[in-house]
């Protein structure tokens, strides 16, 4: 017998937080979210929970947890694309279509009661959180900001009626063999023409004092054309600030300013922390922080989070100055590659410009959606 029941007190919140952890026992992709941070939102006062309407749900079968999801509708996106669409997002669940669908149908019903007409994920509460259900690249790394999943998701999410919206592409990122230097000079080229100049900032003090602002205002900026995208107010991006600054290095950060002291770009990378998230579930452990230390301290890989150039520069060509700096960092360093995140693949500029590393495409991701009226 499948029961379904809303998550309220607080042993519900530890069964919805611990449910993935003991479905992905052992298994050697999956990267859990930090344990302690998951429960945050559930907290009236959390960001999000002021600009979105938000349920969860867990399933029992005989007893037992064995699926859970959560719904939300995000208000400010609505309003902005001018649309009606529930999101859903913490989806785990066991191999069992029974399951899925009385999950998938709490949260349509709880949305069609609200006025909703469509439904749409994996996405969370902005495109900055983990969002897409891996399609491809099951046997690959996998990096602590994006959700691994079981291959088996996709044939439950498309019984229940689901098709695809978008497709994200992720690609591990190499020096290429030939032409780097080239790229690197064509890139301090167009920094002289243009009277641009690069920027590192020397703590995660001085970005936080001086940078992040003007950071958060170009994300804005450059990304609002994308997919499910919403406004940041200054809660929601001090909550970001929060979780980040604990695993970004200040050399991770690259800037670029031009002759106005005005930032027109910038490139926001991680070291690639998965492997100690992985090895302690997702429990800040004495050992995991052992690990998260070493790995920050001398990263193989890092993780590429987000690139950003405005819009009246991007046109002049300026990302090629970008992707000559991440070169220049690979070619000086002990990295071995830089693992992206997510890329649409109908950002087809962005697509052509990683065109320049030797590129191994290695996972995709979709986004779903249902009319649901």
């Amino acid at each position: 017998m499948i029961e379904i029941k809303e998550v309220k007190t607080r042993r519900e919140q530890r069964e919805f937080v611990k449910l993935p952890l003991d479905l992905y026992k052992g298994d050697p992709y999956y990267v859990p979210m930090l344990y302690s941070g998951e429960f945050a939102i559930f907290k009236p006062d959390y960001p999000f929970n002021k600009v979105c309407d938000t349920v969860f749900y867990i399933a029992c079968k005989d007893g037992r947890p064995v699926g859970r999801i959560q719904g939300i509708i995000q208000r400010e996106a609505n309003q902005k694309w001018n649309q009606k669409r529930v999101r859903f997002t913490r989806f785990d669940c066991i191999d069992d279509e029974e399951v899925a669908a009385a999950l998938f149908a709490e949260v349509e019903n709880w949305a069609k009661a609200k006025g909703m007409e469509e439904f749409v994920g994996p996405l969370g509460y902005s495109d900055l959180e983990r969002e897409g259900l891996l399609i491809e690249g099951f046997d690959q790394p996998q990096t602590f900001e994006e959700q691994y999943n079981y291959e088996y998701y996709q044939r439950l999410i498309e019984k229940y009626g689901f098709e695809k919206d978008v497709d994200w592409l992720e690609s591990q990122l190499f020096e290429p063999a030939e032409d780097s230097e080239q790229m690197i000079e064509l890139g301090q080229k167009m920094l002289r023409r243009y009277g641009l100049r690069t920027y590192q900032a020397k703590s995660i003090g001085e970005i936080l004092d001086k940078h992040i602002g003007k950071i958060f205002d170009l994300i804005d900026k450059t990304y609002a054309r994308l997919y499910g995208t919403m406004p940041l107010n200054g809660e929601i991006v001090d909550n970001y600030v929060k979780d980040f600054k604990m695993i970004v290095r200040a050399q991770d950060v690259m800037m670029l300013y031009d002759s106005n002291d005005e930032l027109i770009g910038f490139a926001l990378m991680f070291p690639a922390i998965a492997d100690a998230v992985r090895k302690s579930r997702g429990h800040i452990t004495p050992a995991f922080l052992a690990r998260f230390l070493k790995t920050k301290k001398d990263p193989k890989v890092i993780d590429l989070a987000l690139i950003g150039i405005l819009p009246e520069w991007e046109a002049k060509g300026i990302a090629a100055v970008m992707i000559a700096m991440l070169m220049k960092m690979l070619k000086e360093s002990d990295l071995d590659h830089l693992e992206t995140n997510l890329i649409l693949e109908d950002n087809v500029h962005m697509q052509n410009l990683l065109k320049r590393f030797r590129r191994v495409q290695n996972k995709r991701r979709r986004c779903f959606k249902k009319q649901i009226i």
